[in-house]
């Protein structure tokens, strides 16, 4: 406690009335903003982002003239169990909404990423989750052309790590499409960076085809290469796809199974029309049928070809298995399937339920889902996530595994529905999904914690690696994050910074009709982060630079306190308390002050964090509080904000502090 601010209150014990805020006396310095004699670096300074224009409205809308190109892919695909290596050919038609003439795309080869002296595997170590642990494949092309009418060109292209150019025959003007025939083939990997491998018989095939990159209005083309800690940014389209393997094999993929009289047997169909009108599982293909060899239809030999069809999805992912059991319940219309490994049944024989109530709470709480089908399969990918099709392992137990699938469902909202950057913005994922998680884990597993125990879970998380100065800002591509600390900068702070926005700062109202509004002004399309902010603004109706700011953008620290206390009495002998809040960090949030009194009684104030924004290290206030004598102050007692230290956050006898 400092003598002249003991002084300021002193002057100013009978000025204020009840809980007004007392103001700085004329001749004392009054702090603004920053005293450094340069512009307004204040945490509520005006945050910079791009002015808003045609494509991208200032209010987080799309502009009346966003665009977007468009893709849409035929693939014939081949798995060779004996050689490991998958075979496939496609034809793609790249449709230019832009109003750029384009001379030439660029393509994905992520496949390339397990090269010998790959980009990844001088970043990663070799046995770590997203190394190459020793094995080298890649994506080879057999073929490469462009079908100009009747004409084929062989186009030329130039590799480039995981991406790849392809200069084409002829410009690609404004409004017009662009068709490609290619053939590829790669060994596919065990470990594919735990997003896509092999374990004994099973596949589960990912990152597979030559994908094309996006071109968009605000980077054009988007060019970073694939390392496997960030993620992936691809356009939307329609597919078709037909996967040729062993006849013993069950497949799940992206999309909608349209041969299933040519790959299941009667019993399976009659069953899944069944299982679409039930809200408990049915068996499609049960253990009995994979020990007896009943699970296939009969006279089938070879091979057999099955086929999908998915329309205005980002992405298609598959797996195989002889050995899957399936599982599959109805939710409005949608299949919710569980594919799994007897070895597998005790958790997974929960898991197409589990599905089944992911799709209900997401699509309830935020925006319907919009697809046909959503299905679960078990491997050796420890939790990844495509567009109708998420992957997991076995799990400990049902909970763990409903933390796992909870979540990679999760992500059919972010990003494959809301199809954001993932690999420049890993956040605007990965985050926004952790967040929506905690709703969908409280609803299914009340009895570990509900929904707002779970976000004091995580804030928990936060505040420990801010204390132990070891957190990072947000705002970072997750390439560049220490992968000891991704969880924390892309899933944990994020999800915490939107559960303090929803329940200290906005208020569960305006967050849920500003989040839901984000949803689906961007369903389909590709958010910047800007655009998020400015729809939380735009809807919510509170300007949010600081937090913005502070949550996303920098890393500052929270440490709030009790500064000073004087007692004193009014001039009608009523007993007066000036209380001077103290802000000792960057960061600011709401103020929450717990009053008790000798009686017992307890008074909360809250402020909003916006009372720092003229003085960010002191607020004060005075009570009059009549005849009563208080005894303790104690802020955030209910630990609903951060705060790196708590020890100075407690005034009164309860505490052994100083006393009134």
């Amino acid at each position: 406690m400092k003598t002249s601010l003991l002084a300021l209150l002193g002057a100013f014990a009978f000025v204020a009335p009840l809980a007004a805020q007392v103001a700085a006396p004329a001749s004392a310095p009054r702090p603004r903003f920053d005293d450094t004699g340069v512009g307004d670096t204040s945490m509520f300074a005006p945050l910079a982002l791009p002015p808003g224009n045609q494509f991208r409205s200032g209010s987080g809308a799309p502009g009346p003239k966003y665009w977007q190109n468009h893709a849409d892919y035929d693939i014939k695909a081949s798995l060779h169990t004996t050689s490991k290596t998958h075979t496939g050919s496609l034809k793609l038609k790249y449709t230019n909404n832009s109003p750029d003439s384009l001379r030439f795309i660029w393509l994905q080869l992520e496949q390339n990423a397990f090269r010998d002296k790959s980009l990844n595997s001088f970043i990663f170590p070799q046995e770590s989750r997203f190394g190459a642990r020793g094995f080298e494949g890649g994506d080879v092309i057999d073929r490469f052309d462009q079908l100009l009418g009747s004409r084929r060109v062989s186009v030329k292209r130039r590799p480039n790590e995981t991406t790849m150019k392809v200069d084409l025959a002829e410009p690609l003007a404004p409004g017009k499409a662009a068709t490609f025939d290619v053939a590829w083939h790669f060994l596919i990997p065990e470990h594919g960076a735990d997003r896509m491998g092999r374990e004994g018989s099973l596949y589960e095939l990912a990152q597979w085809y030559p994908r094309v990159s996006v071109y968009d209005d605000l980077r054009g083309w988007n060019t970073e290469p694939y390392l496997g800690q960030g993620e992936f940014y691809l356009e939307y389209g329609d597919f078709n796809v037909e996967i040729t393997l062993p006849s013993g094999y069950i497949v799940a993929s992206t999309g909608t199974l349209t041969n299933p009289r040519d790959v299941l047997t009667s019993a399976q169909i009659a069953r899944l029309a069944q299982a679409i009108k039930s809200a408990t599982p049915v068996n499609i293909v049960t253990l009995a049928e994979i020990q007896s060899g009943a699970a296939r239809p009969r006279g089938t030999a070879g091979t057999l070809t099955w086929k999908f069809s998915a329309k205005m999805v980002r992405d298609v992912a598959w797996a195989a298995s002889p050995e899957y059991l399936w599982d599959a319940s109805g939710w409005n219309g949608i299949l919710a399937q569980a594919y799994y490994r007897p070895s597998a049944i005790d958790p997974w024989k929960d898991a197409a339920d589990q599905t089944r109530m992911s799709l209900d709470e997401y699509s309830t709480r935020w925006y319907k889902y919009p697809w046909p089908q959503m299905s679960a399969v078990e491997g050796p990918i420890s939790g990844m996530e495509y567009p109708m099709l998420v992957m997991e392992a076995k799990s400990n137990d049902k909970y763990d595994l409903f933390n796992v699938v909870t979540h990679e469902i999760g992500h059919n909202w972010f990003p494959m529905l809301v199809g954001s950057n993932e690999r420049v913005y890993m956040w605007q994922d990965e985050g926004f999904n952790t967040f929506i998680n905690t709703f969908s884990e409280a609803r299914r597993y009340p009895e570990k914690g509900d929904q707002m125990t779970r976000a004091l879970g995580e804030r928990q998380s936060v505040e420990g690696a801010q204390a132990q100065n070891v957190d990072v800002p947000i705002d970072v591509m997750p390439d560049r994050i220490d992968p000891r600390l991704l969880g924390l900068a892309a899933y944990v702070k994020p999800s915490v910074g939107l559960q303090l926005l929803r329940q200290e700062i906005m208020g569960p109202a305006a967050f849920d009709d500003a989040f839901r509004t984000y949803i689906e002004r961007w369903a389909f399309k590709h958010p910047s982060p800007a655009d998020f902010y400015r729809t939380m603004e735009d809807v919510g109706g509170k300007r949010l630079d600081w937090f913005w700011r502070e949550w996303f953008k920098e890393n500052p620290h929270f440490d709030q306190a009790i500064d000073t206390v004087v007692t004193s009495k009014s001039p009608q002998g009523a007993n007066v308390v000036t209380v001077v809040y103290g802000n000792r960090a960057r960061g600011v949030l709401p103020i929450h002050a717990r009053f008790t009194y000798s009686d017992g009684t307890v008074e909360n104030y809250d402020y909003p964090a916006e009372v720092w924004s003229t003085n960010t290290t002191h607020y004060m206030r005075r009570y009059t509080i009549g005849n009563k004598t208080l005894a303790r102050i104690e802020l955030d007692a209910d630990k609903r904000l951060l705060d790196v230290d708590r020890t100075n956050n407690v005034w009164g006898s309860a505490a052994g502090g100083p006393k009134p």
